[in-house]
């Protein structure tokens, strides 16, 4: 039997459609996605990810009341020009690289699909060619590696072709019930086939504590079975629902653990970790708050 051969992955899908309501009211008129690392938005990192991967084209999930999110990737004229008057060409070239990132596309989740972290998969479905691979990334997970996590599984799609792989990460035992975690497949071809993922399972009940998070890279498949998939818990459309089906079908999912490592922004707590981790890599940073931190927080 002749493999089927994918084309190179150009497209990257960020879900941005939430309401971010851990973050009230920070997030009452500003999404999560634009709440910021240090001098960047958490989205900015994605899109950075996504383009030193390959990615040329990046669709933004947003819902009404986003637009904040469109323009921070266009181009702003009045600030463009106010900053070469004054001659702080540095940050001009800052700003004017921004809209030049990628090819940016946006659309609106609409109502009345089904609220959940499968759903934006539905809004993207004319957007992606039946023939495509595509990245899908969630607005709120960050990474630190060495090789961008999102090149990482687009190299293992390339080298296996499944119909999708999924990022994991070990965690402590002890959070596993707050994500999803993987059960691989034995005697599988690839030692890292997926034979099942649970949704927030208790760790006595979890088969493991490698979880997933917000890297993906899918086939089209994944699309056609978002269409057939119905809705779950909370009346909501699970990813994990999702890419079970595709196992039953037959299909191959693929849980790759990644070298690096991930940083999630969902709730305040870990926000405020991630930001003190990048701020970590910043050699005009981390000196200086690591005294402060000794001198002043840690006393």
């Amino acid at each position: 039997m002749t493999m089927k051969q994918y084309s190179k992955v150009t497209k990257a899908v960020i879900a941005a459609a939430g309401y971010g309501t851990r973050f009230l009211p920070a997030t009452k008129n500003q999404p999560k996605e634009m709440l910021p690392i240090i001098d960047k938005p958490i989205v900015h990192y994605l899109v950075e990810e996504a383009v030193n991967s390959g990615i040329e084209e990046i669709i933004l999930v947003t819902r009404a009341g986003n637009h904040i999110m469109e323009d921070y990737f266009d181009n702003r004229s009045d600030l463009e020009n106010s900053l070469e008057k004054d001659g702080k060409l540095k940050y001009l070239e800052i700003v004017q690289s921004i809209p030049q990132m990628a090819n940016f596309v946006y659309v609106r989740q609409k109502n009345h699909l089904p609220y959940g972290n499968g759903s934006p998969l539905l809004t993207v479905k004319e957007l992606i060619d039946n023939d495509e691979a595509f990245v899908y990334m969630f607005g709120d997970d960050l990474t630190l590696s060495d090789v961008p996590v999102t090149k990482q599984l687009i190299d293992v799609y390339h080298e296996q072709h499944p119909a999708a792989v999924l990022a994991v990460q070990e965690v402590p035992w002890s959070e596993v019930e707050r994500y999803g975690s993987v059960k691989y497949k034995e005697n599988a071809p690839y030692k890292y086939t997926m034979e099942r993922g649970y949704e927030k399972l208790p760790k006595d009940q979890a088969p493991s504590n490698k979880v997933q998070f917000g890297r993906f890279v899918f086939s089209y498949d994944v699309i056609e079975a978002a269409v057939n998939t119905a809705t779950g818990k909370d009346g909501e459309l699970w990813l994990i629902d999702i890419l079970n089906g595709l196992v039953d079908a037959g299909k191959t999912v693929i849980a790759q653990p990644i070298e690096g490592e991930w940083l999630t922004t969902g709730d305040p707590l870990r926000y405020l970790k991630t930001t003190l981790k990048f701020a970590m890599q910043r050699d005009d940073l981390k000196d200086e708050l690591k005294t402060f931190i000794k001198d002043e927080i840690i006393k």
